[in-house]
């Protein structure tokens, strides 16, 4: 434990504290002297044990204030978690819906380049066919008439 001398309404006070938060007690209790002092010099000489009453009011309606703030800002933050916890679902699910029409597009296209090839195997052989049966037909009816 360590020893503190500290100055509070001009008096000199010993406290003691953990090692390591010496610094921090001389800052409370120079928050809570300049607190005090201006209550007193607002109010008057209303006596100490009053004006300790009312600074210690003073000080725990400010930690109070503070407290609900951030009890409100956790609130906001778990309420921004949530929502982003939604969003990155909803962003998920739209990634894979977006994968699988991706996919289906992909196998129709493949699907639709099989068809024209076939497609146009069966006109190429239909046109050669088509062909051949007019050159035979016109050499069958014109035996002088020569193809090329």
């Amino acid at each position: 434990m360590a020893n503190v001398n500290i100055k509070f309404n001009g008096k000199e006070f010993l406290l003691s504290c953990d090692d390591g938060q010496e610094d921090h007690l001389e800052e409370l209790s120079l928050y809570l002297n300049e607190k005090f002092n201006n209550l007193k010099n607002s109010l008057g000489n209303i006596g100490e044990s009053k004006l300790l009453l009312i600074t210690s009011i003073s000080v725990l309606d400010e930690y109070y204030e503070t407290k609900k703030k951030v009890d409100s800002q956790k609130r906001e933050i778990a309420n921004l978690t949530q929502k982003f916890k939604e969003l990155k679902s909803l962003v998920y699910n739209y990634k894979d819906l977006k994968e699988k029409e991706i996919s289906q597009l992909s196998k129709n296209q493949s699907n639709l380049q099989s068809e024209i090839e076939t497609s146009r195997n069966n006109y190429e052989t239909l046109v050669d066919k088509t062909t051949l049966e007019i050159e035979n037909f016109i050499k069958r009816n014109n035996p002088d008439f020569k193809i090329q």
